[in-house]
């Protein structure tokens, strides 16, 4: 299993556009394939950076998640309303997988 970090930079005066478009985005990922943890828009600190994480699982697998979002209507909608607005000024992907598991134990245990 591998998990995507996208790394957005979005317009600090468009946060309601940008926070329309992940929720659509909400919808499409998981019919098209991905396993969605979340999307996160700001909050405090930075107003332009902006997060979004799904699984996948391996990279043959995001090849073919992203052909499918290419034929999703609502995601080639999705695109095109992102494209149109210019809310996102860069968008940065980062693939990682997890090797901390087994996960840490609580203090004391």
């Amino acid at each position: 299993m591998i998990t995507c970090f996208i790394r957005y930079e979005i317009d600090p005066c468009a946060v309601d556009a940008f926070e329309a478009y992940v929720r659509n985005w909400g919808q499409i990922i998981p019919r098209c394939g991905a396993g969605l943890i979340g999307y996160f828009a700001p909050h405090e600190g930075s107003s332009t950076l902006a997060y979004g994480v799904y699984t996948v699982g391996s990279l043959a697998e995001y090849e073919a998640y992203r052909e499918r979002l290419r034929q999703d209507r609502l995601g080639r909608e999705n695109f095109e309303f992102a494209k149109r607005e210019r809310f996102i000024r860069r968008e940065d992907r980062t693939f990682l997988r997890l090797v901390s598991a087994p996960h840490a134990q609580t203090v004391g245990s």
